[in-house]
């Protein structure tokens, strides 16, 4: 578990190779878990929700949780692409994400397959 998250960090902008079924869920588990929980903290130190901005404060509140998210969006698009690898297809798959609920549950299926010898090894 915890070298499946160290992976994720270490490889944060790698779109080739492969990642395996730990190393896609583990972060994607810890990363959920960690985000309720800062954000519970977070609006219970603000005394409000984080998206309300009153003070100066509170604009850099916001604008460091749009780095972090944005920072972990990267991360999760490199690992996706490389567990599409896993399964032996083409990271270009990610798109199917577009198509709202269809896509959703399609990259979702995907997700879970099993691993294949792969051509990105």
């Amino acid at each position: 578990m915890i070298e499946s998250y160290k992976r994720y960090w270490k490889q944060i902008g790698v779109f080739s190779g492969t990642a395996s079924r730990p190393d896609y869920w583990w972060p994607a588990i810890i990363n959920y878990v960690l985000g309720v929980i800062f954000a519970v903290i977070l609006q219970n130190v603000l005394g409000h929700p984080m998206n309300d901005i009153y003070s100066w404060k509170d604009l850099n509140v916001d604008l460091s949780v749009k780095i972090i998210g944005f920072v972990v969006f990267i991360a999760n698009w490199s690992v996706k692409v490389r567990r599409l690898h896993d399964t032996n297809r083409s990271g270009w798959w990610i798109l199917i994400e577009i198509i709202p609920v269809i896509g959703w549950i399609w990259m979702f299926v995907l997700m879970i397959l099993p691993s294949k010898k792969s051509r990105w090894n």
